[in-house]
């Protein structure tokens, strides 16, 4: 990797935007024999920012997401307590959070309907 740490098409930022045409076919050439467990280890040692791409189940066992306070505590419609990832944004230096829990079947249809010009008597007749 030397060699890309001295080319000098490559100093800044934008250097690097305007050569991902050629630069992003030489790294998964040099990637593309290791594993991404290595590249994961590699990365942290270098500290560079990357995210490995998962499944979505896999978000609960998130060493990131764990240590960052990531996870946002919910209830389920049956009442199980679970866990669901949070946007990765803050607001005035806190981290944004879950505001409602995910919805019963049906439990905010009258108020959409509602919202949305029906009358209760449109509504149940619908029903």
């Amino acid at each position: 990797m030397q060699d890309l740490l001295a080319d000098t098409r490559l100093v800044t930022n934008n250097d690097r935007m305007r050569g991902r045409d050629w630069v992003i076919p030489l790294l998964r050439s040099r990637m593309v024999c290791r594993s991404a467990a290595e590249l994961c280890t590699v990365f942290e040692q270098n500290e560079l920012p990357f995210a490995p791409i998962t499944m979505p189940e896999d978000l609960f066992d998130d060493a990131h997401l764990l240590a960052s306070g990531g996870l946002g505590a919910i209830k389920l419609p049956d009442g199980r307590a679970t866990h669901a990832p949070l946007m990765p944004t803050t607001l005035d230096g806190e981290r944004t959070s879950i505001c409602l829990d995910p919805p019963r079947i049906g439990e905010h249809t009258n108020t959409l309907l509602t919202e949305l010009g029906y009358t209760s008597e449109q509504i149940a007749a619908m029903k």
